[in-house]
């Protein structure tokens, strides 16, 4: 059975625990992962989320996803890749101190890679639309339980309408 989708508020732990995981990743992946990304809304100061912490690395392409899976592995992640798209090749999750972890495989510098840049850096630098955010997040969660495909789906005009008005001018 699914585990509800559950929003909590804000843990100053979380920055701290993604550079300590960061720091796991790159020993173990080496050369093949170009750069880590703390993303998602645990990337946001004060912003409440699920307790997973997002991370996003970028790879040069498929083969070098391919290979940093098994290593993965070597430190706890599984691969929990639920859909493909281009330029993301796998999900990769674990849990350790009381949260969850996902690892997202994905095209360094691709527009996938920058789509989730500009959205995590427009809500840190815009408190409003992070708190708004938060409110939709907490709406939808209760409306959805289980369902984190649909909360996720949920969440998806919102998510594109702060990408436009990042990419507006003066945003």
């Amino acid at each position: 059975m699914a585990r509800p989708v559950v929003i909590v508020d804000y843990d100053f732990r979380w920055p701290a625990l993604f550079e300590e995981e960061k720091r796991r990743v790159v020993e173990m992946a080496g050369r093949m992962v170009l750069a880590v990304e703390h993303i998602g809304s645990t990337a946001v100061p004060g912003l409440g989320a699920k307790p997973i912490i997002d991370m996003m690395a970028g790879v040069h392409g498929p083969s070098d996803a391919d290979q940093c899976v098994p290593t993965l592995r070597q430190i706890g992640y599984d691969d929990i890749t639920s859909e493909e798209e281009l330029d993301w090749y796998y999900c990769c999750g674990r849990r350790a101190h009381g949260v969850g972890y996902h690892l997202h495989l994905v095209r360094f510098m691709s527009p996938l890679w920058a789509k989730h840049l500009l959205f995590r850096d427009y809500l840190r630098t815009h408190p409003k639309v992070a708190q708004q955010y938060h409110e939709l997040k907490k709406i939808l969660a209760a409306k959805h339980g289980s369902d984190r495909t649909g909360y996720t789906s949920a969440k998806a005009s919102f998510i594109e309408s702060v990408v436009a008005q990042a990419l507006s001018p003066g945003a």
